[in-house]
C-alpha cells in the first residue's frame, strides 16, 4: 500500500463515523435503535440483509476453499443462503416483522418468554450471545488477516483498528447507522469486485487464456465440479437446511432487518432482494477466487491468503486500497449488525432478569445501557478474536463452519419454529430437551467421537447431526408432551395474521380444527 491506499482506507473510515453520527439524529429510543422504529425501506432493508451476511472470512476462508476445489465455494455456500433466503421470504420474514409491529417487542427473542416460559428465553439468549462472541471474533481475525498481507500490521492491532471504527458508527447510531453504512458499503463493494474481476479477466488474457479456456488448464483441474473433497451432495444439503435457519433470523441480526420494515408484506420484499443479491453478486465475487491458482501461489496451506497475494499483484494503487475497502466493508456490515442484535438480546432479555433496576429502564436509559452493551460485546468479541488461531480454535473457516453452523441449530430451531402453526404443540419442554440435547450432540461429534473415529467425522456430520438431533426432539416431544396452552396459541396467531383485530383465540380443544401439522403455512 502507498499514500493513495492509505487515503481511500482513511476516508472510507472516516465517512463510516460521520453516517454514524448523522444516524444519531434519528434514534429516539430503544425501539430505533433496534428496529429503526418500523420506518425502514424494503430496499434497505433487502441490501442490509444481504451485506450483514458477509464478512472478511468470504477473502480468506472461503478464498482458500475456491483457491483449492473451485466452483462449489459457490454451489455449497452462496446458492444454498441465495435459496434459503427465498424460501424464508414467505416462511419467516412476514412473521419476525409482526413481532415488532403486533407484538411490539424490540429484540428476536423477546417473545419467547411467553411463546415459551422464562426459562427457555434465558437459555436461548445466553447460548446465542456466547456463540455471536465467538462468531463475530472469527470476523474480526479474518479481517486482521488480510489487514497483515497489505500493511504489515500485527494480529492485534488489525483487530482494534476495524473493531474501534465499528463500535464508534453502530453505538452512536443503531441499526439504522448499520442499514445506511451497509448501503454504502454495498457500493463500494459493487466497485471493488467489478474491478478485480475485470484486473482478473485482463491478466488472463496477457496469459493468453480465455475466459471459458481457463477451466482446462490444469492448475484448475476439477475445480469445475460443483460437489468435491468434503464438500459433498450431505453437506450441500445441510448446508441449505442451517442456512434456511441461520440467515432467515436464527443468527438475531437477520431478524432485525425483518423486524425493522413497516410490514409484512415490506418484509417479504425485503428477504426476496436480499435472495437475488446472494444468487447473482457472489459469482463475480467468486470469480477471481476460482482463476487465482493460475495467477498466484498461496503460502498458506488453507489457501486462504491467495486473494490478498491476488490483489496486490494486480491492482493499481487507489483500486487496490478500494478492494481493501472492500474487505473491510464486508466484516465491519456484518459485526456492526451482529453488535446490534446481541445488545438488543441483553438489554431486553437478559438484563430485565438480572436487575430490578433494569426492569426500571426508561428510554433514555435503556438507550444508554443498549450502547454499552453494544461496546461491551464488540470488546468480548475482539478479545477472543485475538485466541482464533489457537488450539482451541484452529482457524477461521473451522470457526465459521463448525462451530456456528454446528451451533447454531440448537439455538434456532425453538426460535423459529415457535412462529409457525404446525409446531404449535411443541412448548418449553420440547425447546429446552431439543435445545440442551443439540448441544450435547455437537460435543459428542465434534470431540469424543471425532477422536475415536478414523479420520474423523465428517465435516457435513459434525454440522448437521446437532440441528438434526434439535428439530427430531422439537417435534417429537411435541406430540409426546403438548403444551398448546390458550396463551401460547395466541402468540402464535398474532404472528401469523396481519390486522389491528385482536386474532381468535383457540383453545386446546379446538386443536383439531386448526389441522394437522402438514396444514398448509
Amino acid at each position: 500500500m502507498n499514500s493513495l491506499d492509505w487515503a481511500v482506507l482513511i476516508g472510507y473510515f472516516g465517512v463510516m463515523v460521520a453516517i454514524g453520527v448523522w444516524s444519531h439524529k434519528r434514534v429516539d429510543d430503544v425501539s430505533d435503535f433496534f428496529t429503526a422504529g418500523g420506518k425502514m425501506p424494503w430496499w434497505l432493508s433487502g441490501i442490509s440483509h444481504h451485506m450483514s451476511g458477509y464478512s472478511a472470512v468470504m477473502f480468506t476462508g472461503y478464498a482458500g476453499i475456491a483457491y483449492t476445489y473451485g466452483v462449489t465455494s459457490f454451489v455449497t455456500w452462496s446458492f444454498p443462503i441465495a435459496l434459503g433466503i427465498a424460501i424464508g421470504s414467505r416462511l419467516f420474514a412476514p412473521r419476525i416483522n409482526r413481532l415488532r409491529s403486533r407484538l411490539h417487542v424490540a429484540s428476536p427473542l423477546e417473545y419467547l418468554k411467553n411463546r415459551y416460559n422464562l426459562s427457555t428465553q434465558q437459555a436461548l439468549a445466553w447460548s446465542g450471545m456466547l456463540l455471536k462472541i465467538v462468531d463475530v471474533a472469527a470476523k474480526w481475525a479474518a479481517i486482521a488477516t488480510l489487514l497483515s498481507v497489505f500493511t504489515g500490521v500485527t494480529l492485534n492491532q488489525g483487530i482494534l483498528i476495524t473493531g474501534a471504527i465499528t463500535a464508534v458508527y453502530c453505538t452512536i447510531g443503531g441499526l439504522w447507522a448499520d442499514a445506511l453504512t451497509e448501503l454504502g458499503q454495498f457500493v463500494i463493494q459493487l466497485l471493488a469486485g467489478v474491478s478485480m474481476f475485470v484486473a482478473v479477466v485482463l491478466k488472463l488474457n496477457d496469459k493468453h487464456i480465455g475466459f471459458f479456456d481457463a477451466w482446462n488448464q490444469p492448475a484448475l483441474h476439477g475445480h469445475g465440479k460443483g460437489l468435491v473433497g468434503p464438500y459433498g451432495t450431505v453437506f450441500l444439503l445441510a448446508f441449505l437446511f442451517i442456512k434456511l435457519f441461520e440467515y432467515n433470523g436464527g443468527m438475531l441480526n437477520q431478524a432485525q432487518r425483518y423486524m425493522a420494515t413497516g410490514s409484512a408484506r415490506e418484509a417479504e420484499r425485503g428477504a426476496r432482494l436480499s435472495a437475488i443479491l446472494w444468487l447473482v453478486w457472489p459469482v463475480v465475487l467468486f470469480f477471481p477466487m476460482w482463476m487465482s491458482p493460475l495467477l498466484v501461489h498461496a503460502q498458506k496451506p488453507d489457501g486462504s491468503d491467495s486473494y490478498g497475494l491476488m490483489t496486490e499483484q494486480l491492482l493499481p494503487h487507489g483500486l487496490l486500497g478500494l478492494v481493501i475497502v472492500g474487505f473491510f466493508s464486508h466484516t465491519m456490515a456484518m459485526c456492526s449488525s451482529d453488535a446490534n442484535a446481541i445488545s438488543a438480546v441483553f438489554t431486553r432479555d437478559v438484563a430485565p432478569v438480572l436487575s430490578a433496576r433494569a426492569r426500571a429502564w426508561g428510554q433514555r436509559s435503556g438507550l444508554v445501557a443498549a450502547r454499552v452493551t453494544t461496546v461491551v460485546f464488540l470488546g468480548l468479541s475482539m478479545a477472543v478474536a485475538t485466541q482464533v488461531d489457537s488450539p482451541t480454535f484452529k482457524d477461521i473457516i473451522t470457526v465459521v463452519i463448525k462451530w456456528v453452523a454446528g451451533l447454531m441449530g440448537p439455538i434456532a430451531i425453538p426460535m423459529m419454529l415457535g412462529l409457525l402453526r404446525p409446531f404449535r404443540r411443541s412448548g418449553p419442554t420440547a425447546a429446552l430437551t431439543s435445545w440442551a440435547a443439540g448441544l450435547l450432540a455437537f460435543w459428542l461429534v465434534n470431540y469424543p467421537i471425532n477422536w475415536n473415529v478414523s479420520g474423523g467425522v465428517p465435516l457435513q456430520y459434525q454440522v448437521s447431526v446437532p440441528l438434526a438431533v434439535s428439530l427430531v426432539l422439537y417435534i417429537l416431544i411435541g406430540y409426546l408432551k403438548p403444551e398448546d396452552t390458550p396463551e401460547r396459541l395466541a402468540i402464535i396467531e398474532k404472528v401469523n395474521t396481519d390486522g389491528d383485530a385482536a386474532a381468535a383465540v383457540p383453545t386446546a380443544a379446538d386443536d383439531n380444527a386448526l389441522g394437522a401439522p402438514n396444514q398448509a403455512l
